[in-house]
């Protein structure tokens, strides 16, 4: 009896087995062949043509003879020539300040010291070190020249280049940082 179930078992297996492999796969498998066929009998379509390029045209630049809109206009020019010249120039034989070597934007006034109806500025510089500086002093690297200090800024006047080949004076100041 029990090898009779278990022939029963075994055989009721490998049916169902056999019923699932034949309704599985196929089913799948047919509708792929079938849009396989579709597609390969379809006809092709057609390929584009190459584009047509326009040939490169080469540009004239004919303002070259015309001026510059960078150079000063001609009558500006003549204007500034007739007008007579003040030599400004900057002492380049002076031995340079400790504070020259760094620019004004890096320079501040943190506070002040008045010594016998004078003021001493106290100025800091990008580093951290305190520096005093009085009238006549440089700073900045413009050549700039303290000319005045006060309880609230030092002011000063650099000489920068005019653009033209001079130089021109222009009045600063460093306001204290509070």
């Amino acid at each position: 009896m029990r090898s009779e179930r278990r022939l029963a078992r075994l055989l009721f297996l490998l049916c169902s087995l056999a019923l699932l492999t034949a309704c599985g796969r196929q089913t799948a498998m047919d509708d792929l062949q079938q849009f396989i066929i579709e597609v390969s009998l379809r006809p092709g379509g057609e390929i584009e043509p190459m584009p047509q390029f326009q040939p490169y045209e080469a540009f004239s630049y004919s303002a070259a003879s015309l001026r510059s809109p960078f150079d000063v206009p001609i009558m500006v020019g003549a204007a500034l020539a007739e007008q007579p010249a003040t030599i400004v120039q900057p002492d380049f034989d002076r031995t340079p300040e400790p504070l020259e070597s760094f620019a004004l934007a890096d320079l501040a006034m943190v506070g002040m010291i008045t010594r016998e109806r004078s003021v001493i500025a106290l100025v800091r510089d990008s580093s951290g070190k305190l520096h005093r500086v009085g009238v006549g002093n440089y700073l900045g690297r413009n050549h700039g020249r303290v000319s005045r200090v006060t309880n609230s800024d030092i002011e000063l006047v650099e000489i920068v280049p005019a653009g033209d080949g001079g130089w021109v004076e222009r009045p600063r100041t460093l306001p204290l940082q509070r």
